[in-house]
This record gives structure tokens, sequence and C-alpha cells, in this order.
């Protein structure tokens, strides 16, 4: 399978926004280290169709292909960064998405 891009969405409540502040400095650079592009962020989404997630913030971030978002998420120094999220905040879900295959 060709490389396809992949998007992580993040939804989750600020709790503790010091705290969540230590994460979010912190979380660019490891974003980039492992390819990772920020896309945006909205503390206020509207839900059309369907249940609605939790409300709060929704984060979109992009990686070239799904080992770079693995390595990110696994990488010890995120690992121990995330650790002021999870002080910081209560996490609905972060979902990992697969984008299309380049077309021929």
């Amino acid at each position: 399978m060709a490389d396809v891009p992949v998007y992580v969405i993040a939804n989750f409540s600020i709790d503790d926004a010091a705290t969540y502040r230590t994460y979010e400095k912190g979380f660019f650079p490891l974003l980039k280290r492992h390819g990772g592009e920020f896309v945006t962020y909205d503390d206020r989404t509207e839900t059309l169709e369907g249940r609605a997630p939790r409300s709060g913030r929704v984060v979109l971030f992009r990686f070239p292909n799904e080992d770079s978002a693995r390595a990110w998420y696994a990488d010890p120094e995120y690992q121990a960064l995330s650790e002021h999220r999870r002080a910081g905040t209560t996490l609905e879900f972060i979902t990992m998405i697969h984008g299309l295959p380049p077309r021929a």
C-alpha cells in the first residue's frame, strides 16, 4: 500500500489551563519531529447530524503516513509530555484517520 496521509483528531475538555499549557508548549516540536503538521482546532464545533462529541476542544493535525503518526504517539518524550494533557484535560478520544492514496 502506498503511503497515504494520516489525520489525527482529538476531542477533549480543558480542566486546568495552566497544566494543559505545559503540554501545548512541548507539543509542536514533537509533532514536527515526526513530520506532523498542525491543521486547526475549534472550541465551538457544530454537529450537523448524529451524536455530538463532548463539548470542548477538537484538534486536527496531519502526518505524512501511518508510521509517522504511530512513531509520534509512541515517542517516549511525547508520552511523558502527554501526562500534562492527561492531568489538565478530560479526553473523549484521539482518533487516526487514513487519507486517500495518491491517484494514478
